[in-house]
């Protein structure tokens, strides 16, 4: 299932259209330490049918597995917005028109977006006071979006695109297996 990439992130100075505790997975990215993550979602979700289980441990396993991660969750689309899933951080808005703000964009555009800096953004709507990065991934399965994971961290530029590649081959996994 091919999923829409970009590697370059938002930063300073750059529009959007110039641009498209015990840890699992290190600092880096690695390929590795992302199989790894892999595997544990494989092992989360093995023999489970149920959608929002699935999702909630996916969800879970990301937030405790990655460093320094202040939000992570998915957005489902539903009658052309997105629409709130399971999440692991503080309240947020429940739904996000296909457009608005970072999540609308990359869902709207049908590409992944790594925003390095969030107050550069354009349009940027704060849900989380202190996120500063975010990375947003379109889930896709047979050529049609079904939503988007939405990852903030506290930190700038936290997100390269090893952290990128390795949620992707994450979310196929998980796509994969779901029933939607």
């Amino acid at each position: 299932m091919p999923v829409p990439t970009d590697d370059r992130r938002l930063s300073q100075g750059e529009s959007l259209a110039d641009s498209t505790g015990s840890s699992a997975v290190g600092e880096t990215g690695d390929d590795q330490d992302y199989s790894l993550l892999i595997q544990q979602l494989q092992a989360l979700i093995d023999n489970e049918t149920d959608t929002i289980a699935n999702l909630s441990n996916c969800v879970a396993l990301i937030h405790q597995q990655l460093p320094d991660i202040s939000w992570v969750g998915f957005y489902l689309l539903e009658n052309e917005q997105l629409v709130l899933g399971p999440f692991q951080g503080a309240p947020v808005s429940s739904r996000v028109a296909l457009g608005e703000a970072i999540c609308g964009t990359a869902a709207l555009m049908r590409k992944a977006i790594n925003v390095a800096d969030v107050e550069q953004f354009p349009g940027y709507q704060a849900r989380d006071m202190q996120a500063r990065s975010e990375l947003v991934l379109p889930l896709w399965r047979d050529g049609q979006l079904l939503g988007v994971l939405d990852i903030t961290s506290t930190g700038v530029e936290r997100f390269d695109f090893s952290d990128q590649q390795g949620l992707e081959r994450l979310m196929q996994q998980l796509l994969a297996q779901l029933v939607l």
